[in-house]
């Protein structure tokens, strides 16, 4: 060894996805056949008109050279429009819209450009590990809240409020929530807006779940906060538009916020392919009726989880959203992680342990609806016939 790896690293484990892929990978090499049910990859089709668009961009010249740092201000517009029909805001797309390469990406930009080495964090326990992955990355202090589900995984702003605040800078929310499909009651943004002025703590909501499977209207954290003094949200493409692949994500917020990202941004990738712009912009102008489509699919698919996880007497909320469903474990099972690796060597269902998330998780696991209905039958008889 001749240089030692960056010390930012000890902290910070490979993502767990890579990991079980890479197992998965290898059974599939030997010739056993796994079901995956572990990861949020729609498996789904993205709307006709962005594929047509983007196939229509990519046989012209000009778009496949570098793009504008900030996106096209066609791609911005499109954004703003989908968010004022669908969320009810109003946006300028000059100045409070930044398309980003997927909304992960945000995750780490937003968090360069606003948290120092020793500022903190707050991050919500269970939630998306990247929120503490990034803040460990960057030599941030991690402060995390609980959610649990005696309390419909909603933050305590009480409690926080109670915690060492001392240098923090941004929360980490994420209505609706990954990965319990809780949705953000009416006045949880006002009342998250109202501790972030207090307390001069930038409240980000991460919210690419808020078209699936969601019977109430869809909700922005930036309904309550019309200044964007403290406001900022992500939001994606990927699953609401089966799009993981494309990675198309954006940033909203203020002026001042979304200069800030695009210094870190600009100075880390070159812009968004213009095709896949094209694609994006196709993608937004969906109507109401292929979204409805979309949840169709999703509904009958999330049928058949029930049943496999009636099956495994995992209990679960029937009105959580999203693309996943939520279950505790019974009693009988003493550790579920164990429980659940047995199930993917023996019954080759792969199944998410909850404790990924945090240890709020510890006691619950997740199945994703991104697989065909055909696949959760069969997954279903495997575990039928699977003996712990």
């Amino acid at each position: 060894m001749i240089v030692p790896v960056a010390d930012r690293l000890n902290k910070v484990q490979e993502y767990y996805f890579s990991q079980k892929l890479e197992q998965i990978q290898k059974m599939k090499a030997q010739g056993i056949d796994v079901i995956n049910l572990g990861i949020g990859s729609p498996d789904l089709v993205p709307p006709p008109l962005a594929l047509q668009e983007t196939i229509q961009a990519i046989q012209d010249p000009s778009k496949h050279s570098y793009a504008s740092y900030r996106s096209s201000l066609e791609l911005r517009e499109a954004i703003r429009t989908w968010y004022r029909s669908t969320f009810r805001i109003e946006l300028n797309p000059q100045t409070e819209v930044l398309p980003l390469l997927g909304s992960k990406e945000g995750v780490l930009y937003l968090s360069m450009a606003l948290l120092n080495p020793g500022d903190a964090v707050l991050v919500p326990n269970p939630g998306y590990p990247a929120y503490a992955s990034v803040a460990d990355l960057l030599g941030v202090r991690i402060l995390y809240y609980d959610l649990t589900e005696e309390t419909g995984w909603l933050p305590n702003l009480d409690v926080i409020q109670k915690m060492n605040l001392d240098r923090c800078k941004l929360m980490w929310v994420n209505y609706p929530h990954m990965p319990t499909g809780q949705v953000a009651p009416v006045d949880l943004f006002k009342r998250l807006v109202d501790f972030g002025r207090k307390n001069r703590i930038q409240i980000c909501n991460d919210n690419p779940y808020g078209l699936i499977l969601n019977e109430s209207p869809p909700t922005s954290i930036l309904e309550a906060d019309p200044t964007r003094e403290v406001a900022i949200e992500l939001n994606s493409l990927s699953k609401s538009f089966n799009m993981a692949g494309w990675r198309v994500g954006m940033i909203l917020g203020s002026q001042r916020i979304i200069d800030a990202v695009l210094k870190v941004k600009s100075n880390v990738d070159s812009g968004m392919f213009q095709c896949v712009q094209k694609g994006a912009i196709g993608a937004l102008s969906a109507p109401d009726s292929w979204h409805a489509e979309r949840n169709s699919i999703y509904q009958n698919r999330r049928t058949l989880i029930w049943k496999i996880f009636d099956h495994l007497q995992f209990t679960y909320d029937p009105k959580q959203v999203g693309l996943f469903v939520w279950a505790k474990a019974p009693a009988t099972v003493p550790e579920v992680h164990t429980h659940l690796d047995k199930i993917l060597d023996q019954a080759h269902v792969f199944l998410t342990p909850g404790m990924i998330f945090g240890s709020n998780g510890n006691r619950y696991a997740r199945a994703s609806l991104c697989a065909p209905e055909g696949q959760l039958t069969e997954a279903f008889r495997r575990i039928r016939e699977f003996k712990p």
